[in-house]
């Protein structure tokens, strides 16, 4: 624990004693470039009435690069508005903003990627009630909108579901990566279809190769990719509704449609002509490590299924596009259940209330407060926003994985990371390994819910 900890000085106290204000000058002109300035111009006149005010953020963005990033996108807030801006962070974000709406002493504008801990607040009266309209915005605004709009809706202290939450910028789980180049040796195409990607792990091993790489090693978080992959199918054998049902556990762990989903994943992790390595590999490689078999002469692999972080674990020096791709991991064309995604993201609440708060969560609303840090070099920002311009994109790759948000019918988050941590990051990870090492789906189901059953 840190010593302001101790001392009971919250992080955000400590963060408006400093010289945090915005105001590093514009990194994009107004007026010119790709952006989408006129609904940025309508934003400025609107707000030109808050010269002065002062406004706190708490938020996730602590490395250098985010964070150089963000107050990017912050000082146009600031130009807009004459608002003077305190951002905030560290390495223990989500533990600080509880201590912080403990001590009743939040940002004004709280940006966390739990949902869970934002529903907590919730609950607790922490958060202020964005409205109807901000619904109705997201809804109509977001790609798969009723999905985006849900994610940020909560009970309050008295039962009462409001939107307490605005997303913003999101992260894509539903990959598979591929080398191009071993493709093109073989004669493979990328599959459109779940049924043409089963068909061409199949094709793979015909050919004398492996299709997967898959590693579940990661330290006491041993086991979390292969949730992963669970949430995954789950999107793609059964409706979201079940899915948001899994998740809350009002449809049981070890419910058939879920073993059906666990089932599915072991017909490729548990077996050995189908993961590089064979089975006993599977739970011993560290993640970080699984996906190199793609890089290897001969291949080890061919196919790997990874969020869009991966790329950080491939060889120094390997370019995208060339060196390796991805694709969609696609739906099952017989469910007819449109193209889910999973993913996750950050949610925007207010938890201290003014009118430079209230004008910040409309600023999110603009396609320029997603631009700018799409257009940023080596930026890692996706948006799901209708209105933003694509064509800004500092990357091929985040373009791509901009387009597979836009065109998502359905998004769903992490449904281990919104499950009770003793579940989620608990008896979830530890269940995979089980499975992997041996037992059956049911077994590791039915352990999944007694220890739900527990709590």
């Amino acid at each position: 624990m840190q010593k302001t900890f101790l001392l009971g000085i919250s992080a955000m106290a400590i963060a408006l004693a400093a010289p945090a204000a915005m105001a590093q000058d514009l990194q994009f002109t107004p007026g010119e470039g790709g952006f989408t300035w006129e609904s940025y111009e309508a934003f400025k006149a609107a707000n030109s009435g808050l010269q002065g005010q002062t406004l706190s953020i708490w938020n996730a963005w602590s490395e250098p690069g985010d964070k150089a990033q963000w107050e990017a996108v912050l000082s146009y807030f600031t130009a807009a508005t004459g608002v003077t801006l305190q951002n905030g962070s560290s390495k223990n974000y989500e533990e600080q903003a509880r201590i912080d709406i403990a001590a009743g002493s939040p940002a004004n504008i709280t940006i966390l990627p739990q949902p869970g801990l934002m529903a907590d607040f919730a609950a607790q009266g922490a958060l202020v009630d964005l409205g109807a309209e901000t619904t109705s915005w997201l809804e109509e605004n977001y790609s798969a909108g009723p999905s985006w709009a849900a994610l940020g809706q909560y009970a309050g202290r008295d039962g009462t579901v409001a939107q307490y939450a605005f997303p913003y910028k999101q992260e894509v789980k539903s990959l598979v990566w591929y080398s191009p180049d071993n493709f093109a040796e073989m004669g493979y195409e990328v599959p459109e279809t779940m049924e043409d990607l089963l068909a061409l792990q199949d094709q793979i091993i015909a050919d004398g190769g492996t299709p997967w790489c898959i590693g579940l090693e990661s330290g006491g978080a041993t086991g979390w990719p292969a949730t992963d992959w669970i949430e995954d199918i789950m999107l793609r054998t059964q409706s979201p509704e079940d899915y948001d049902a899994w998740v809350s556990n009002e449809l049981k762990f070890n419910d058939p449609k879920v073993v059906e989903a666990i089932e599915l994943f072991g017909s490729i992790a548990k077996d050995d002509s189908k993961v590089a390595g064979g089975v006993a590999a599977v739970v011993t490689t560290a993640f970080g490590d699984s996906p190199k078999g793609l890089f290897t002469v001969p291949p080890q692999c061919y196919l790997h299924r990874q969020a869009s972080f991966i790329p950080s674990f491939f060889p120094e020096g390997s370019v995208s596009g060339e060196d390796y791709d991805f694709f969609y991991f696609p739906a099952f064309a017989e469910k007819d259940l449109g193209t889910p995604v999973l993913g996750s993201g950050n949610l925007a609440a207010i938890t201290k209330d003014s009118p430079a708060a209230r004008a910040f969560i409309e600023f999110l609303k603009t396609p320029l407060a997603h631009e700018i840090w799409m257009a940023q070099d080596n930026g890692s920002f996706l948006s799901a926003h209708r209105g933003v311009n694509p064509e800004v994109y500092s990357t091929q790759a985040n373009k791509d994985l901009g387009q597979i948000l836009l065109n998502a019918t359905t998004f769903r988050f992490d449904g281990s990371d919104m499950m009770p941590g003793p579940i989620g990051a608990g008896a979830f990870w530890t269940g995979m390994v089980d499975f992997v090492n041996g037992k059956s789906a049911q077994e590791v189901a039915d352990q999944i819910q007694a220890a739900w059953d527990a709590l």
